[in-house]
Formats: structure tokens, sequence, C-alpha cells
């Protein structure tokens, strides 16, 4: 691969801001958390529960949110502008977090925060098919998780060195929590900038679309009916990476529940980053001769194996285990689906469809984290919630494999 443009990089940069906010939801904030909430009277059953249904109440908000505000992207030529209004929702929601509150308000201020991220993201990921060319999508976008996974651990160190070291540093545990929100909100505004200051939007029909946001988005859905590979890609989609994200959001609360220590959590979760780092990077310099679609499916099996080993799980040594082994396909999955998504939907709408993606991706995850809420409650054990989770693997193998058979779309 020849070497990244300016563009490239600064798109690049966003990932690695917007990742350390991922840490965080990842690490300290269900910890945080879940040690307010029993802190309360809240059993460790229901604080899992109830962080659940947060992210699940997230999703929702952003599957209604997400396609209205593409077509407006699309249609009026303000990519940037709302992704900008997304990421300080969530930039400033993350500084928020730090406002001292009972679990019930934290967990509301966590909502918005989330709502934030995961609505830049739509339009962030829009931008791929600006920011470079066709045959650089699958490198770019894995250098993208890739540099996110590593450049996140900056500000995620300083955290854990803060939290860790609160009573020396005279400070106590829940300030230095507090300041690492804060920390953090601080690293995604910077690593901002720079996309801010060059990225122009090539795509996207401007001013020359007349038609409302509900015609346009009406259209959209047209165009996804009428083509098979976008449509069985996006239901294979809906399945594989809601298990994905259901992992990313619920592994230390999992975890936690399993008897792992906070610390141990923690540094798991780094050992992640770093790993999956030179993972996302190899991922994306195999699709020169393997072609992406096998490595999506490869990566939908390794997660089916990890739920199973996860069921059994009862030591701290299989957690870091299941951490190294999630960090191989992690970034290949998210990365190489994302690139995947982009060749195969027409340019001058992707904020439109990349909305919808977020829709059966993201959006989708509600199922998954309210599955193993429920199932967790219901059973009295998060292992039977995450034991459905192998199910969602399964569907989204199927389906992909199937929507990878089907020949090249034609442009709705």
């Amino acid at each position: 691969m020849k070497k990244l443009t300016g563009l490239e990089r600064n798109w690049i940069l966003y990932d690695v801001g917007n990742s350390a906010f991922v840490m965080l939801t990842s690490t300290v904030i269900p910890i945080y958390f879940k040690n307010l909430a029993e802190g309360a009277g809240v059993s460790a059953g229901n604080s899992t529960a109830y962080f659940s249904y947060a992210s699940s109440l997230v999703t929702v908000l952003v599957m209604i949110l997400g396609p209205l505000l593409g077509t407006v992207a699309d249609g009026k030529g303000r990519k940037k502008e709302i992704f900008t209004g997304c990421m300080l929702v969530g930039a400033l929601g993350c500084a928020a977090l730090a406002v001292p509150a009972g679990w019930l308000a934290f967990l509301g201020i966590y909502v918005l925060a989330k709502t934030g991220y995961q609505g830049s993201l739509i339009f962030y990921d829009s931008m791929l098919g600006d920011v470079t060319e066709e045959d650089r999508m699958d490198q770019v976008s894995a250098h993208g998780y890739a540099w996110g996974y590593i450049g996140s651990c900056i500000p995620f160190v300083a955290s854990i060195l803060l939290i860790l070291n609160a009573d020396t540093l005279g400070l106590g545990s829940v300030r230095a929590t507090m300041l690492a929100f804060l920390l953090n909100a601080v690293w995604w505004s910077c690593m901002t900038l720079p996309l801010l200051k060059t990225y122009r939007q090539r795509s996207g029909e401007g001013s020359n679309n007349k038609d409302g946001s509900f015609v346009s988005l009406a259209r959209t859905v047209r165009g996804i009916r009428q083509n098979p590979k976008v449509l069985w890609f996006l239901l294979a989609f809906f399945f594989y990476i809601d298990g994905v994200y259901t992992i990313i959001d619920l592994a230390t609360s999992y975890g936690k529940d399993m008897g792992i220590s906070d610390t141990s959590l923690m540094l798991a979760l780094l050992l992640t980053q770093v790993v999956a780092f030179p993972c996302s990077i190899l991922f994306g310099k195999l699709t020169k001769k393997i072609e992406s679609g096998k490595l999506i499916a490869v990566s939908i099996l390794g997660y089916l194996c990890i739920v199973i080993f996860a069921l059994q799980l009862d030591k701290t040594w299989e957690f870091w285990f299941l951490a190294v082994c999630v960090a191989v396909f992690q970034g290949g999955i998210q990365a190489l689906s994302r690139s995947y998504f982009t060749r195969i939907i027409p340019q001058e709408r992707a904020a439109e469809y990349f909305g919808f993606y977020d829709i059966f991706g993201k959006g989708a995850a509600f199922m998954g984290t309210l599955m193993v809420g429920v199932a967790s409650q219901v059973s009295g054990s998060s292992r039977t919630g995450v034991g459905l989770l192998a199910i969602l693997f399964l569907i989204g193998f199927f389906l992909f494999r199937k929507a990878d058979r089907i020949g090249s779309a034609q442009t709705p």
C-alpha cells in the first residue's frame, strides 16, 4: 500500500480519538457504574441488566435518528456539520460523566454521550468514500481501526494510572475516575480537529436534491430492497455485528460477575487494544490475496468459538485468553465490514445508506444487550445470556455466506 495521504491520516485520527471513549465504555464506565449501583443497594445481576437496558436505549435512539440525519447530510451536503454536532454531544457527555451523580443520573448521561458517539460514526464511516479511492478502502479502513486501538491506549493508560494511584496522589478512586472522564473527552475533541479542518464532502447530491428527507429516505429503502447484495449483507450484519458489539459492551460486566478483579478486567482490555493493532493491519493486507468476504466469514466463526469458550469462564487467565482471541478478530470484522459495505452502495447517498448500516449494525445491538439483560435477570446468571449470543453468530454466518455469493449488485 502506498503512503497514507494527509486526508486519510486525519480521517484515521478520528478513530484514535473516539476509540478512547470506546475503551471507557468497555472498562471504566461499567465498573464505575456497577460500583455506584451496588453501593446504592442494587444487586449485581440487576446492575448488569440496567446497564444492558441503557445500551439498548442508545441503539434505539440511533436507529430513529440515523437515517433521517443521513438524508439531510447527503441531500444538503451537510455531512461535516452533522458529524461535528454528534461528536460534540458525545465528547461533552463524556466530560459530564465527571459530574457527581447517583447511579441513575450517571446512566442517563452515559446514554446521551454514547448516542452522540454512535451518531458521529454514521457520518464518519460514510466519509470513507470521500477520503480515499476504492482500491485502498479495505486497508485505509483497517488502519483506522488499528490506529484507533493503539492510539486509545494513551489516554486509557493515563486513566488507569490515575485510578490505580488515586490514594497515592491524594485523589481517591472516585475523583480519579472523574478526572479520567475529563481527560478522555479532551483527547477525543483534539483528535477530531485535523479532520474538521481538512475534510470536504465529495459525494452526495447537495443542492441538486429537491426531495424532502422522508421522500429521500423512502427512495433509499426501495433501493435497498431492490439490491439483493446490500439487503442480504445488512441482514447478516444485523446478527453477527450485534454479537460483536454486545461482547464489547458487556465483557467487563460479565467478567466482574464471574469474579474477575477490576484491575485484571482493565488490564485485559488494554491487552486487547494492543493485540488488535497488528491484527487489524494484517487483515487489511490479507485482502490483497484473500477476498474480504472470506475473511469476514472466518471472523464470524472465530467469535462463535469465543462465545462457546466464555460459557465455562471462571479463572482470570481464561478472561485474558479470551481478550486476546477477541483482539485477533475484532478489528478485522469491523474494518472489512465497513469497506465491504462502502463498495456495494451508491456513493452519492453514502450517509443515507450508512444510517441504515447503523440500524442493522450498532443500532441493532439492542437485541443482544437486551437479550443478555433479560436472560441474566430471569435465570440469575449472566452465563445464560452470553450463551444465547452463539445463535446470533450462527445466523449471521449463514446469511453472510448467502450475501457474498450474490453477484455484483447494480446501483439502485
